[in-house]
């Protein structure tokens, strides 16, 4: 699998290229300096997250992962709950290790659920002949690891299913049966993605936003994995991280703007410039949300004026930056107080109620 470009559409391909990288060192830069950083982050991997499930075709509520996040489901939660809450721990995971970890086959292999030797880091990443520093994996490393290999069980037995209930259903059709013992001649995952790693090194001499670009394209072109296919668009990001960006950019809250047609594309070309603008959409929708949550935090502040100093408002001020959304529940966990308190303490900031559908009470940002 090669990416080659035509003179006719270079021109295109270049124009979205430079606005992507303009884009995203925009928007790194002032998030890197903003004293809402930490904030704006968490609260981009809640909406990245969603954003990945409704680029997939599944619908998520944000205010249902964040409380099942906190462990606070108001319901049994769904398989895209799950999934959902599975790409959100995974991009934390990403945050909290080296920007080249994602990209590493201890990471890769982690995030897709496997369990590995926490050696085999070790050797992976070199750099100017100094061996990568991994870690241990901590408690939420083998809690996710666990979690995704559920998941991925589970996913295997209903891919299994599926596909029984496709063949039987072709046979009973099309009366063709293949000859005894013949082999499919799939290539296995381990094979995939032996084949999309070859791609990051053959194209990592590339501008850090084509190369992000072509690795989340061949992911799919490949399908390197059916069971975890939001993943090739986490480690594209992943891949801008490790080419400078200080941040994990939120790129399928941009590709959600972007038209399927355009980003399902049979011309390769196409897919890439979509893929791109998708890019320059994530950045500018941070930046958006990134000056509307500092103006948020200019107003809650102003109602911290003449508070005593064992005030629970700052804490409060605090929770919610970094969360799309927060229940009575979540504020009597974190905070400490009554339930009656909590509502008080929401009132003192004048968060706008975010949830009228009867089901519990949850506040946000103006």
């Amino acid at each position: 699998m090669t990416y080659e470009f035509s003179l006719l559409k270079a021109t295109r391909l270049l124009q979205s290229l430079t606005r992507a990288g303009e884009a995203l060192a925009r928007l790194d830069e002032r998030v890197n300096r903003s004293p809402i950083r930490d904030g704006f982050l968490q609260r981009q991997n809640f909406h990245d997250a969603v954003s990945s499930l409704w680029v997939d075709g599944e619908l998520v509520h944000v205010e249902d992962l964040v409380l099942h996040d906190a462990r606070m489901d108001i319901r049994a939660p769904t398989n895209e709950i799950v999934n959902a809450h599975r790409i959100l721990r995974a991009r934390r995971l990403m945050e909290s290790h080296p920007a080249q970890w994602a990209l590493s086959d201890h990471g890769i292999d982690l995030l897709r659920g496997k369990n590995v030797q926490p050696q085999a880091a070790q050797s992976n990443l070199v750099s100017d002949g100094e061996e990568a520093d991994f870690e241990e994996p901590d408690d939420a490393d083998k809690a996710l690891a666990d979690e995704l290999a559920q998941m991925d069980a589970v996913l295997s037995r209903s891919t299994a299913l599926v596909a029984d209930a496709l063949s039987y259903r072709s046979q009973s059709e099309t009366s063709i049966r293949s000859p005894a013992g013949e082999q499919s001649d799939e290539d296995s995952e381990e094979e995939r993605l032996h084949r999309w790693r070859k791609l990051v090194d053959r194209y990592s001499d590339y501008p850090a936003a084509l190369q992000a670009a072509i690795l989340l394209d061949a992911w799919r072109d490949i399908q390197v994995s059916d069971r975890s296919p939001w993943l090739g668009r986490q480690l594209a990001a992943a891949s801008l991280r490790a080419s400078g960006l200080t941040i994990l950019p939120a790129l399928n809250s941009g590709l959600r703007a972007i038209h399927r047609e355009r980003r399902h594309s049979r011309d390769q070309e196409e897919r890439l410039v979509a893929v791109l603008d998708g890019m320059i959409e994530a950045a500018e929708l941070g930046m958006k949300e990134h000056d509307r949550l500092l103006n948020g935090k200019s107003r809650m502040e102003r109602r911290l004026v003449g508070k005593r100093s064992n005030s629970r408002l700052p804490d409060l001020v605090e929770l919610v930056l970094a969360n799309p959304v927060v229940s009575t529940s979540m504020i009597v966990k974190q905070l400490g107080t009554t339930p009656q308190g909590a509502m008080v303490l929401a009132n003192q900031l004048e968060l706008r109620e975010m949830t009228g559908r009867g089901r519990f009470r949850a506040w946000g940002i103006l």
